[in-house]
């Protein structure tokens, strides 16, 4: 096992490489000058020229990707081209909204995905089923922004229950944090409970037909204990796979949520910095959420051997 937690953390040092290529190199090709942006539209060729040289964009690829390097190596992701702030600072300022809207629509999609795929499994054909795999359907369907207009014209708007848009930190009160979470997380986690839910269903009706659950109840046990102890159980490898690959859901899907709900996340950060073509924000958030992701990934692949002792690395 260690041996191969020491090939995965190897393993992802160079995706993180490749992926810090990966993106300087795209950024570094887009259309478009920061110094023009930052000139404004009354400024002439010398002025655009200067802030040029100023900000180091008139150097070579391979001078500007070795000092962004360097820079990564000692913990520094550089610093804004707009704000002159560090990236690393603009980034703590809005983790904390993120934070709260990830984690709440991943914990509450968790609680309600499973229990239904298991409900939809068990009861497989007849309306409990076709009414949660409707809803899935009609879910995983629905783009995050239109779903996210509704719940506004509804609860907020219609009937005045929830505020429109805005965050309150949690130092500010707890009902106050959650009141401008349920609406981003409602909209943000359909899609996730749609995916769980149906991965679910299918990864327990595949157990379900097994002789051990057959022979568990004609033993006796009583169907919850059947469900839980037997099906879900041995259905988990798939589900907790699912929802490490979900977690990208959860991050493309954050940057539109915070948009619409005007979180001020790192979502918000990021559409602000491409709209100004602030490379090195957004070269910071990528690099942020990519090593999120392959972390995730990789505690879910150790999860393996705790929800299934038959496998071994």
């Amino acid at each position: 096992m260690f041996a191969y937690v020491v090939r995965r953390l190897f393993a992802t040092v160079v995706v993180m490489a490749v992926v810090a290529f990966v993106v300087f190199l795209l950024l570094y090709l887009t259309p478009g000058d920061p110094a023009a942006i930052l000139a404004g539209d009354a400024a002439t060729g010398d002025d655009i020229r200067r802030i040029r040289e100023q900000l180091g964009l008139d150097e070579p690829f391979l001078v500007r990707f070795g000092g962004w390097v360097w820079g990564l190596l000692h913990g520094d992701l550089g610093i804004s081209i707009f704000t002159n702030l560090p990236v690393t600072h603009l980034i703590g300022q809005r983790i904390e909204p993120t934070l709260s809207l990830t984690l709440c629509t991943l914990l509450v999609a968790v609680l309600v995905a499973v229990p239904l795929g298991v409900i939809a499994a068990a009861r497989a054909g007849t309306w409990i089923d076709r009414l949660v795999m409707a809803f899935s359907v009609g879910g995983f369907s629905v783009p995050v922004f239109v779903l996210a207009y509704i719940l506004i014209l509804v609860f907020s708007i219609g009937l005045d229950w929830l505020p429109v848009q805005g965050y309150r930190p949690i130092r500010e009160g707890l009902w106050e944090w959650a009141r401008h979470l349920i609406l981003p997380s409602a909209a943000l986690g359909t899609v996730y409970i749609a995916l769980i839910a149906r991965i679910t269903r299918a990864s327990m009706l595949d157990v379900l037909a097994q002789d051990y659950v057959r022979t568990a109840q004609a033993k006796g046990l009583a169907p919850g204990a059947v469900l839980v102890g037997h099906a879900l159980k041995n259905a988990a490898v798939p589900i907790v796979t699912v929802i490490g690959i979900g977690i990208a859901l959860l991050i493309g899907g954050a940057i539109v949520t915070e948009t619409v709900f005007a979180i001020p996340g790192i979502g918000r950060l990021t559409v602000d910095a491409i709209l100004r073509r602030d490379y090195p924000i957004i070269q910071g958030v990528i690099l942020i959420f990519s090593g999120a992701y392959v972390l995730i990934n990789l505690a879910v692949d150790l999860s393996y051997m705790f929800l299934d002792p038959r496998i071994r690395y």
